[in-house]
């Protein structure tokens, strides 16, 4: 089957196939969450990025083998209501961004920092610290050896913009943090798996920054 994307909620989950992962994406809560489950092919250990809601069809979808650890993308609670739960069912170990953790209300066993690793068996993302949407916020890369890299944008960055902002300071740290982190060190080819809706690409979306600067959201 062909990885589309385009999950819904109480619909069933999407699986994009790579040689070193599998990432599979699932829609949950009343907001329309996406969590992804990574798992590394040669170990067959898991990792579950933003347990988001909706705990047992979270698990559900983790199933026996469990999940090493949970890596929550940013503080806003529509991205950790099932934290608890899947934590104390799982034993996962916790990451949040550093600026972040305080605001998440299950202990953060590992305060993440820009340039930091995180594991998933064999495999490694590289978190990005992005600052505008929530103080803390961090994407992860996985530059995969046989393609393209792959991105976890959380909701800094969606199909037509970056995530919400409240204030112009916080919608240019943003965009200034974009810039220089995702769109001047990943190429075109690289896919984007947001925290709500629809995938997207780097380069689908470069052609609109200026256009995005010039609006101010």
């Amino acid at each position: 089957m062909t990885y589309s994307g385009e999950v819904r909620v109480g619909g069933p989950a999407d699986v994009h196939e790579l040689k070193d992962l599998m990432i599979t994406k699932i829609a949950v809560g009343p907001m329309d969450n996406n969590a992804y489950l990574l798992r590394c092919r040669a170990t067959d250990e898991q990792l579950l990025i933003d347990a988001a809601n909706d705990a047992h069809t979270l698990l559900g979808t983790i199933g026996d083998d469990g999940i090493a650890s949970v890596v929550t993308t940013h503080q806003h609670g529509d991205h950790w209501q099932a934290l608890a739960e899947v934590v104390a069912a799982t034993g996962a170990r916790t990451y949040a961004g550093r600026d972040d953790a305080d605001g998440i209300p299950v202990p953060t066993d590992v305060r993440v920092d820009d340039g930091d690793v995180i594991r998933v068996g064999q495999v490694e993302l590289v978190a990005r610290h992005l600052v505008g949407h929530t103080p803390g916020s961090i994407a992860l890369v996985y530059d995969d050896p046989h393609g393209h890299p792959h991105v976890f944008t959380g909701d800094c960055l969606f199909p037509g913009g970056p995530g919400r902002t409240t204030r112009p300071e916080e919608f240019n740290s943003l965009m200034d943090g974009l810039e220089s982190k995702l769109f001047d060190a990943l190429p075109d080819e690289t896919w984007v798996y947001p925290g709500h809706g629809n995938d997207t690409t780097i380069g689908t979306e470069r052609p609109h920054l200026a256009g995005w600067r010039a609006r101010g959201w």
